[in-house]
């Protein structure tokens, strides 16, 4: 028996009960990710996030009242050997029997110059939709958390002149019947750091090529110039809102109701199904359309 497996285990339960074990359960129910006979596949990367979220529902099909499938799959984009050896030392430790299997995506976008992180990103996503679908999966479930959430809300606005969320569920546009969900979408990344360190764990940070590239180089700039060099929009979304913890502690939560709430009666415009809606459409008395 893994006695340390059991310790991890019972941290979520009992240590982190109110800041990821509950906020979990919490995005279950209330988006309704999960019915009886699914059968669900953990995309694992190898991060704390992914490797948290497999032991959440290992957990819940343990101890809950559902019964589903779960799978726990790893693509292996083109990893460095070691990066590829941790993740499976950690499966091991924490006893996630994981499915791996390789692709060449990092070789592909290696040289893209435009939006390399999209493409990845929407590269990845099709081949765990493609390997889940073979295994028997209707679901596949990634380990975004409430900080993802918040992040991509104001990227939208702030560099995309929109409102977008990240949605705790969706249906697959190019593999009919998969769905994707995100169980940790009320869990703070802070309360996953916490449970990483009380039970000294060592994960993946991010194992791209491109982002070690950027990191490098960032390295040298501040070394060599003295400059503090951005090293994505994400990040600078981070500082930003640690700022703003600073002011109050309910503005994040606050950011998040913002799209719960939105009122299309004070809208300029808004897109719906592809379709998009003027406010003048609606409004009343309809004259026609006057220049000067």
């Amino acid at each position: 028996m893994n006695e340390r497996c059991r310790q991890i285990e019972r941290s979520i339960i009992k240590d982190f009960r109110k800041t990821i074990w509950k906020p979990f359960i919490r995005g279950l129910n209330e988006y309704q990710m999960l019915q009886p006979g699914d059968s669900v596949a953990v995309c694992i990367s190898g991060g704390k996030d992914s490797m948290l979220l497999a032991k959440c529902m290992q957990e819940i099909l343990r101890h809950g009242k559902m019964e589903f499938g779960l799978h726990f799959l790893v693509m292996d984009p083109g990893y460095h050997p070691a990066n590829r050896a941790l993740i499976e030392e950690n499966a091991g430790l924490l006893e996630v029997p994981i499915h791996i299997f390789s692709s060449e995506i990092f070789d592909t976008v290696a040289d893209v110059a435009q939006s390399p992180c999209y493409l990845c990103a929407r590269m990845r996503r099709g081949y765990l939709y493609a390997h889940a679908k073979e295994l028997g999966c209707n679901k596949i479930a990634l380990g975004h958390h409430f900080d993802d959430v918040i992040e991509t809300i104001l990227m939208s606005m702030l560099y995309g002149a929109q409102v977008n969320t990240m949605m705790p569920k969706l249906h697959s546009t190019n593999f009919e019947g998969m769905e994707l969900i995100r169980p940790l979408y009320f869990v703070k990344e802070a309360d996953i750091l916490a449970w990483k360190e009380q039970n000294g764990l060592r994960f993946l940070q991010c194992a791209c090529r491109f982002t070690e590239q950027i990191a490098r180089e960032r390295k040298e700039a501040e070394e060599t110039a003295g400059e503090i060099v951005k090293s994505s929009k994400r990040q600078e979304m981070k500082e930003f809102i640690a700022q703003f913890r600073k002011i109050s502690p309910h503005i994040e939560n606050n950011i998040l109701k913002s799209v719960e709430n939105v009122n299309l009666d004070a809208c300029l415009g808004y897109v719906q199904k592809g379709v998009r809606h003027h406010f003048l459409e609606d409004y009343a008395p309809k004259t026609g359309k006057t220049e000067y």
